[in-house]
């Protein structure tokens, strides 16, 4: 799998989540589809089967790209 950019993983996920309460909140077809949709990018995205793996995924990539970033900061502050 190729890792997913930080920033279009955050979109992803937001689209996801937002899709999540429209169709929870008042659902239609076109929620349907939005969901489904934010849902299959969601999966491509993280090689994931389902929604739950998927959001698994994604959690443990952004702690990754967390712990990325805390490193490079001490690295500046070292470097400083």
């Amino acid at each position: 799998m190729i890792l997913p950019a930080e920033k279009e993983l955050r979109a992803v996920l937001a689209r996801f989540a937002q899709a999540r309460i429209e169709h929870d909140v008042r659902p239609t077809g076109y929620t349907s589809r939005a969901l489904e949709d934010a849902t299959y990018t969601l999966c491509v995205m993280t090689g994931a089967r389902t929604a739950e793996q998927a959001l698994l995924t994604a959690d443990a990539l952004l702690a990754k790209y967390a712990d990325r970033t805390s490193v490079s900061r001490e690295d500046e502050t070292l470097a400083a």
